[in-house]
């Protein structure tokens, strides 16, 4: 019979074969994954750690879209930053405000300015971040029980937005987001879409006419072709709208496809100056899908030059 040996003895040999796969005692491989100056407190209460500080998969998931979300913006709000301004951001569809506790934590609260603002149509997860913020001290940040249509008409918030984000706002959401970032003439708009369905539903409406009229309707005759077609198209039509309005657009992955099937990150900066070109290609896209009467509306502010 094989030798016993007690817990502590087995959990030491496998660090010594394994020492990336098992954690130490105390969840210090987890607390290394954090970023600097990271509360770990913060992180408990958004159950993103354990109470004994560890990160599950799905959580590592989680702060891993979250820590790589904020290397894009922390940059946009360092330069608003730099000349004393109090940088203010919006966050669409914010949840249970991951975003927004870890860009306070990590950024806002050591500037020492600026405000954070989450949009959220669920009034008890907009309760529970209130609570949160009070208990934690983040007075710079208030939470607004709004739809993301909606938001542009509160009160609460200010003529103007620096930087507006939307992590994984789905379907029109997303469409919702860029308008109200135009509205409040945002300097940067952060966006990830989610669940587009809307493009689809409007290509399957005019399908028998669209296989008659042209073969590029090949493209969209099949239903699973039709949604990813559908949501293709919808992120380059958003692409084209945002440089139509001024704005410098950069497409990426927001992280690797083997964390979230949701990955395209569109980042878009304001420079002024307005794309004819991308107005007339947004136009002519409408009319190849035979789009204009369905979709016009959503692009009201890049009409096609005359």
């Amino acid at each position: 019979m094989a030798k016993r040996t007690d817990s502590g003895q087995v959990l030491s040999h496998l660090q010594a074969a394994h020492p990336k796969k098992v954690p130490a005692r105390g969840g210090h491989e987890e607390l290394s994954e954090l970023r600097p100056g990271q509360s770990v407190e913060l992180l408990k209460e958004l159950h993103i750690l354990t109470r004994e500080g560890r990160l599950n998969q799905d959580s590592r998931r989680k702060l891993k879209q979250v820590y790589h979300l904020f290397n894009f913006i922390e940059p946009l709000l360092a330069e608003l930053a730099v000349t004393n301004h109090h940088p203010t951001l919006a966050d669409h569809g914010a949840g249970k405000s991951y975003l927004g506790f870890i860009l306070y934590d990590l950024y806002f609260k050591a500037l020492g300015r600026g405000h954070i603002y989450g949009v959220e149509t669920r009034a008890n997860l907009v309760e529970k971040s209130r609570m949160l913020a009070q208990k934690l001290g983040f007075e710079r940040m208030s939470f607004l029980n709004v739809s993301v249509a909606e938001s542009a008409e509160v009160a609460e918030l200010p003529g103007q937005i620096d930087v507006v984000t939307a992590l994984h706002a789905c379907d029109t959401a997303t469409d919702d987001a860029i308008a109200f970032g135009l509205e409040k003439k945002a300097r940067a708009m952060v966006l990830v879409p989610c669940c587009q369905a809307e493009m689809a539903a409007c290509l399957r409406q005019g399908k028998a006419l669209q296989l008659s009229r042209t073969p590029l309707a090949e493209l969209w005759r099949h239903p699973l072709h039709t949604r990813e077609l559908g949501s293709q198209v919808t992120n380059v039509l958003r692409c084209l709208y945002l440089e139509a309005n001024g704005y410098q657009v950069t497409v990426t992955e927001l992280v690797g496809w083997e964390h979230s099937m949701k990955n395209e990150l569109i980042i878009a900066r304001y420079t002024g100056q307005n794309k004819r070109s991308a107005a007339s290609r947004l136009q002519a896209i409408l009319a190849e899908f035979g789009l204009q009467e369905a979709l016009a509306h959503r692009f009201a502010r890049a009409a096609a030059p005359v």
